[in-house]
């Protein structure tokens, strides 16, 4: 009876999935195709001048750029079911080799901000909730307030400025360093120019699960429960472990679950900021140039990683509590 209930629960995921890919495909089609963005002036470029009408439309027929665009939206979509993504317009690649090779850079970008932004932010969050109205909480709350308030872009921009301008202890940017060959590139190479734009990323992102965390703790050591607890003589971390950190964790593992889009926005500015080669930069060179096979290929990408991230936050919270599972809740 459970693995039919498990069976039938991923099978109902899987369909939500594929009607989420086409609304988000058909919705991102319309969108780029209105823009006003000519994608045979950006694949020209600065040759404009020199090329003929006729070039013009060899190149756009080339593409399938002079099909209507509902015949474009579909003939993309009987490609992808067998496959084939398209060619990049900008990269003359094609799509699935360079998506594959940016989301590389993005993940071990965005992995590394999900972990720290996670750890510190629960961390904050605990601290405070157990020193609810003391300097130490207010100390913490205003720190969130004023990093929930802060755009990725203006604090990369800050850390850029003082540890690579003026402290000259990390690299200016890019993802390796410049002037090298990628066989000569070292780990500690690429993990020192990760270390800025993944700060970045945490920084911004620990605010959120540090507030939630705090109100959670404190909601929950003002419960009955709790008090009844404290009467018995208990106190301090004996109280948390037994009954804090499992009450205030389902919903810190659900909202840093769920983050997984805000992480995928901010990581889109952070990358612009630093000039690191992953999917941020990407989508923004796709949407600047009209590269719209790119630019959707993209989008599908990061549906399915945002859906990802709600699916484990689902199946993490029926795991931690035995109520969700019974259906109690």
């Amino acid at each position: 009876m459970q693995v039919k209930r498990m069976v039938s629960y991923f099978f109902g995921k899987c369909m939500r999935l594929a009607v989420l890919l086409v609304a988000v495909s058909a919705f991102s089609y319309i969108l780029v195709n209105n823009s006003p963005i000519d994608p045979v002036q950006s694949y020209i470029g600065a040759d404009m001048t020199k090329v003929s009408p006729e070039q013009r439309a060899n190149i756009a027929e080339y593409w399938g750029l002079n099909e209507p665009p509902v015949q474009q939206l579909f003939q993309w979509g009987k490609n992808l079911l067998q496959g084939d993504m398209g060619t990049s317009l900008i990269y003359r690649d094609p799509v699935a080799g360079v998506i594959a090779e940016r989301f590389l850079a993005s993940l071990a970008l965005m992995s590394v901000a999900w972990v720290l932004s996670g750890l510190f932010g629960f961390t904050f969050g605990v601290i405070a909730g157990m020193n609810e109205g003391s300097w130490m909480d207010k100390l913490i709350k205003g720190y969130c307030f004023t990093l929930a308030s802060t755009p990725a872009f203006w604090l990369g921009l800050l850390l850029l400025m003082l540890f690579s301008v003026w402290l000259g202890w990390l690299p200016i940017g890019f993802g390796t360093p410049a002037g090298i060959l990628a066989e000569e590139v070292t780990f500690s190479d690429r993990l020192r120019h990760l270390i800025l734009p993944g700060l970045t990323l945490s920084i911004v992102g620990l605010a959120n699960i540090a507030l939630h965390t705090r109100q959670k703790l404190v909601e929950v050591m003002n419960s009955e429960y709790v008090r009844f607890a404290r009467a018995k003589g208990e106190d301090g971390l004996t109280l948390l472990r037994r009954h804090g950190l499992r009450n205030i964790s389902l919903p810190a593992i659900s909202l840093h679950f769920a983050s997984f889009g805000e992480l995928f926005g901010g990581a889109v500015l952070a990358e612009q900021v630093f000039s690191y080669p992953g999917l941020g930069q990407a989508v923004v060179e796709a949407g600047l140039g009209g590269d719209v096979p790119l630019l959707l290929g993209i989008v599908l990408c990061s549906t399915v990683f945002v859906f990802a991230g709600n699916t484990a936050a689902d199946v993490l919270y029926k795991t931690i509590d035995p109520r969700m599972r019974r259906g109690e809740v």
